[in-house]
């Protein structure tokens, strides 16, 4: 061996194994919650695109937290604790909480449709205008020299049918003459103020004629039917000539002595009158709405 060769160094390797030393196996744990974060994701966009718009409202309102509340002095302070107000009203967060033994929660869903919509936006509508013209004609004949007189002889109500305004006898004044269909001029006035009013909506009208249960003579050809039936159709004409035009009519009635006024006193004055209904064309709305 040459002397070259003895003083050139030698260099030995030595490979050591550290188990877990610089990245180890947490690489394998990153990659495993990458992949898992992957499928979820394309797992929701799958969900998104195949499901239907009621489906995704119901899963929105599954995961939604629900407060519930209770009168009860003892549990609201804890279940409403940890939840602030905006200065609207609103809550800003919305926190979950044990709900007390004595504490029922019902969910009810309702599926509200534009026709729905629609409808129940006309309904308040109407309702609003038979309420603002029964308050209006109840006025003007409160303030009215004229037919202040008379104004406890007006019933003005709002009902299921629609605005009803009855024209009502009593002992020391009628509407018509005795027995007949003929208006005394005083209620004749009034019939026209009354249409006046009401022909500034767009409703039909309906009309029906009652009287008390005091029958006509023994023999006489003329009875309550008749009777009831004539007032009705002179009040239609009285209002025609204040100018509701005939269409406007739905139906004219004759009721005798059917429906009385006050069921327990059959043969009072009161019990002869006259209904003017101003007839709901909108759906009735629920009465808890």
């Amino acid at each position: 061996m040459s002397e070259e060769n003895l003083q050139r160094p030698i260099i030995i390797k030595r490979i050591k194994k550290v188990s877990g030393g610089g990245h180890g196996g947490a690489w394998k744990v990153a990659y495993a919650d990458f992949v898992t974060a992957m499928m979820a994701f394309f797992l929701l966009l799958w969900l998104l695109n195949s499901t239907s718009k009621e489906q995704k409202e119901g899963l929105s309102d599954y995961f939604t937290p629900t407060v519930a509340s209770t009168n009860s002095t003892s549990g609201a302070g804890d279940i409403l604790e940890g939840m602030s107000i905006n200065t609207d009203g609103t809550s800003a967060s919305a926190v979950t909480a044990a709900i007390p033994d004595n504490v029922v929660v019902k969910e009810e869903e309702v599926e509200v449709t534009p026709e729905d919509s629609f409808e129940t936006a006309i309904a308040n509508r109407e309702q609003e205008a038979f309420e603002d013209m029964a308050t209006e004609l109840s006025l003007s004949i409160q303030d009215s020299a004229e037919f202040s007189e008379l104004e406890d002889q007006v019933i003005i109500d709002v009902t299921e049918d629609g605005m009803r305004i009855q024209l009502v006898d009593q002992n020391n004044r009628a509407m018509f003459r005795d027995d007949t269909a003929e208006l005394y001029s005083y209620a004749e006035r009034m019939v026209r103020h009354i249409a006046s009013k009401v022909n500034n909506l767009p409703n039909r009208i309906a009309i029906s004629g009652h009287t008390d249960s005091k029958p006509f003579r023994a023999g006489s050809t003329y009875s309550n039917w008749e009777l009831s039936s004539d007032r009705a159709h002179t009040s239609r004409r009285v209002m025609s000539s204040a100018g509701v035009s005939a269409d406007r009519f739905a139906e004219i009635t004759s009721k005798a002595s059917t429906e009385p006024l006050l069921p327990d006193r059959p043969d009072r004055p009161e019990n002869r009158r006259i209904t003017i209904l101003v007839i709901r064309e909108a759906p009735i709305l629920p009465t808890n709405f």
